[in-house]
């Protein structure tokens, strides 16, 4: 081979060597942010900086609704001023980062964790890192985030989101121009079982010690999950469960791409419900609530646990219909679904008005359409599901009327 052709031929290798094969040059339109995180067991904390590291020029301002209670010590380069639970940050043209502490520990009303840190190990949500920020910057500009950990010595850490050779995460929503880490998290002393479920990778992952059955709930993922994906084509390419035992509250609780699931909650309950499918839903809608429709909302969810269950074999039709009446019984004497906060014989009334709806959609459009569609178009949306959009979804699946 001519050292001419050589050359052409590592460089060819080079390139098929780099992801997708291809060479991308920086997009000027993109902006660079590195959220870097120092883990504080001894103090339950972390603290955390923000750092805008390409393309600086792009973004005006950042602000951040940070919570008193929680953050604290705000700090960085250019100007950064604070009102309330308000922070204001205004990069300069180099070196722009901003810096803060965050108290990791959170509990319920019950008093039961939904986020923990120990000596240990750390379960709790991404989203707690960095608070909710809006943002200004030119036209059309776009971020491209990293995430990186620096743990005390010995843990590990799962996280939602693919992870570069380097240990850092790449984070991307495609929903957002400003990404920011979302979703639970699990770290420390950690085990972890993983599964390719479709086109879905899929991790369990707990603090050792918490008798977490790893396998049963990848088991139950791999005879449920293919169904909730026919139903959702665009269901997450990655899934994280995570979960472990008391003092951390005693149900489920879903995040983008994962989902969080209390050691002793069953795979399927005693009325032939499931918490896990349930929160499966939410992950695969990514729909919240406008006011008056959270029994939308809730009431997919738990119709679907059902449904998933029922479409994929794991209950007989028999107890299919036993757990339809037991559900209309709970939700009897529920007067009006227009309430803030779907409570469980809500929910319980609401799987029953959705099953009604189906049966109507079915007959009008004869056999053409189902709740399916109605279900698979929320979740394609952008912004709170409200009743008036669910309602012409409706009517457009049973032919307009």
């Amino acid at each position: 081979m001519r050292p001419m052709s050589v050359l052409r031929f590592l460089l060819l290798a080079l390139v098929l060597a780099l992801p997708g094969g291809v060479v991308r040059a920086a997009d000027p339109a993109t902006f660079g942010v590195l959220y870097s995180v120092w883990i504080k067991p001894e103090r339950e904390s972390a603290v955390v900086k923000i750092r805008l590291s390409r393309n600086i020029h792009l973004v005006d301002w950042l602000k951040l609704q940070a919570d008193p209670q929680r953050y604290s010590g705000f700090f960085g380069t250019g100007q950064v001023s604070k009102q309330g639970d308000e922070v204001l940050w205004r990069p300069p043209a180099q070196d722009a980062w901003l810096q803060y502490r965050v108290d990791l520990a959170s509990r319920r009303d019950n008093g039961d964790h939904d986020g923990m840190i120990t000596p240990r190990w750390a379960l709790f949500r991404a989203d707690d890192l960095v608070p909710p920020i809006h943002s200004s910057f030119e036209g059309t500009a776009s971020s491209n985030a990293k995430l990186q950990f620096h743990l005390p010595a010995g843990w590990s850490v799962e996280t939602r989101y693919p992870r570069y050779r380097s240990g850092r995460f790449k984070v991307d929503d495609p929903r957002r121009r400003f990404d920011r880490p979302t979703g639970w998290l699990v770290m420390g002393d950690i085990g972890t079982r993983r599964e390719r479920i479709g086109d879905t990778r899929v991790a369990v992952s707990a603090p050792v010690g918490q008798d977490v059955r790893y396998l049963d709930t990848l088991a139950f993922l791999r005879w449920t999950l293919p169904s909730i994906q026919r139903l959702f084509p665009g269901f997450p390419e990655r899934l994280l469960v995570v979960s472990a035992g008391d003092p951390m509250w005693r149900g489920a609780l879903s995040g983008p791409g994962s989902l969080y699931l209390h050691r002793d909650r069953p795979l399927i309950s005693g009325n032939a419900t499931s918490t896990l499918v349930h929160e499966l839903i939410h992950v695969a809608m990514r729909a919240r609530g406008a006011p008056g429709a959270d029994w939308i909302v809730e009431g997919l969810a738990e119709y679907y646990s059902l449904e998933i269950l029922r479409r994929s074999g794991a209950i007989s039709e028999a107890r299919f219909e036993r757990a339809h009446r037991q559900l209309a019984d709970w939700g009897r004497d529920v007067r009006t679904l227009d309430v803030e906060r779907a409570s469980g014989p809500i929910t319980a009334r609401a799987v029953g008005v959705l099953r009604e709806i189906d049966r109507e959609i079915r007959r009008k459009s004869d056999g053409a359409h189902s709740l399916d569609d109605v279900a698979r178009s929320l979740a394609a949306d952008e912004g709170p599901v409200t009743v008036q959009r669910f309602e012409a979804l409706v009517a457009e699946s049973k032919g307009g009327g």
